[in-house]
């Protein structure tokens, strides 16, 4: 009876990202990289993490991860297209630090491991381990919410798309 009663006046659930990882919630306009900061790529929400591994921010299945594992793209249940890319321009450590987790085509519930890397050991090397997590399709979601300016845990809420 509820389902019933649910189509009959529209789902109240709310269709939401989760933060891949734990960390520091910041605004893409703080990212030290244009293709982010302008959101070229489309809108979200970047975390300065605090741990080296990032879990699936929804129920959906992988498209990607990178040949160099710096970055997972999946397509989420809700529709969302999303990009997590760990670091700025760590795609030049060719995967060093970096380990896979899932693989093209892997389903995927919220909180799946999908990449660990060496925060520490990045960081040695030079690079910033800021990480972005957008939208990529942000048209299809013109009420999308980000939060940001606050720390999270990995599966907090860090975007409503509706």
């Amino acid at each position: 009876m509820l389902k019933g009663l649910k189509s009959l006046f529209g789902s109240q659930e709310k269709h939401v990202i989760l933060s891949p990882v734990a960390g520091k919630a910041i605004p893409m306009s703080q990212v030290n990289d244009p293709t982010f900061s302008q959101e070229i790529l489309g809108k979200g929400v970047a975390i300065i993490p605090s741990e080296g591994e990032v879990k699936a921010p929804a129920d959906g299945t992988v498209s990607m991860i990178f040949d160099t594992k710096h970055a997972v793209s999946m397509t989420a249940d809700n529709g969302a297209e999303i990009i997590i890319h760990i670091g700025l321009d760590t795609v030049e450590l060719k995967g060093e630090h970096f380990t896979a987790l899932a693989e093209a085509g892997q389903k995927v519930k919220a909180g799946t491991p999908l990449v660990r890397f060496d925060m520490e050991k990045i960081k040695e090397a030079g690079y910033d381990v800021v990480t972005p997590v957008i939208v990529c399709n942000t048209p299809q979601f013109p009420d999308m919410v980000c939060k940001t300016g606050m720390d999270v845990k990995a599966g907090d809420v860090i975007i409503e798309l509706d």
